[in-house]
């Protein structure tokens, strides 16, 4: 197995004491040699400078960065004017995605913007940039939590690629199954771009639950029981973890995902572990 498969995600620091902590962090992941580092933006833009400012130092150190796109909340103006200050930048890949719905609003609401969707905004950047960017977009294995269905769903994605995508990364999933059956529906309509598997480390209990609440992933009842009967012992949740989520990336390699993108949460130690354990497997 080689690295080059491998993708690593960060969120923007707040603060020069964590800007200082992600320097360091990724000074450690870099050793592994990821083919990029992605950056996430918040809801209507709200991290746009921290995103920007993060994929800079990442592309000063030598690495390949992509800065998370969202939508909703902005306008095609201001949309388009971000796209061309990270073209003057040389930045050549995007994440695009719907985003988060402000508070308080709908996705149709007017307050959310003048778009709506995940494809209108691939839709407008490659009419703005042609085929400037690699974009990467979305997809949900166990059904966006906002979707009608899960048939609607992954109509949805084939929409996003054939608006113009030439890869997709997963919400994270601990269910291989999910992965692999949405892999062969989206193949019935058509779709032929990489569907990059999202991956997420385990090493918090309470942490993990509550995002997955949100965004709708499924932490098997198997798990949740086992993770729950450590109760405050940290360094028995982390070495179950280290073993589940090994296993999970083994199955998904073996069955044919094309690569794993891991969501640090900007800690190194986890993912570090988990890329170690698959590259001497």
């Amino acid at each position: 197995m080689t690295s080059p498969n491998f993708s690593i995600e960060f969120f923007p620091p707040k603060t020069a004491e964590g800007t200082e902590k992600l320097r360091a962090t990724r000074a450690r992941l870099a050793q592994l040699q990821p083919k990029y580092f992605s950056v996430t933006f918040g809801a209507g833009g709200s991290t746009q400078q921290g995103t920007l400012d993060t994929v800079l130092d990442i592309m000063s150190e030598g690495h390949v960065a992509a800065p998370h796109l969202s939508c909703l909340g902005s306008s095609r103006e201001a949309l388009r004017t971000i796209l061309q200050e990270y073209k003057n930048h040389g930045i050549k890949r995007l994440v695009a995605l719907r985003g988060d719905l402000p508070s308080g609003y709908g996705a149709m609401d007017p307050a959310s913007g003048e778009f709506h969707y995940a494809n209108e905004l691939v839709e407008f950047i490659r009419a703005e940039t042609g085929d400037w960017f690699h974009i990467e977009v979305g997809a949900y294995p166990e059904m966006h939590p906002q979707a009608k269905s899960p048939q609607d769903d992954v109509q949805q994605f084939a929409r996003k690629v054939k608006a113009g995508a030439t890869g997709a990364i997963t919400q994270y999933f601990y269910n291989a199954d999910a992965y692999f059956a949405f892999v062969d529906n989206a193949r019935k309509l058509g779709v032929d771009v990489p569907i990059i598997a999202g991956i997420m480390p385990i090493t918090n209990y309470s942490q993990l639950t509550r995002f997955s609440d949100m965004c709708g992933t499924e932490i098997p009842r198997w798990i949740r029981l086992k993770l729950a009967s450590y109760g405050d012992d940290a360094d028995s949740i982390r070495a179950f973890g280290l073993d589940v989520v090994t296993g999970l990336c083994e199955r998904l390699l073996k069955g044919g995902a094309p690569g794993l993108h891991f969501y640090t949460l900007n800690q190194p130690t986890a993912t570090q572990a988990i890329w170690n354990r698959l590259v001497s497997a």
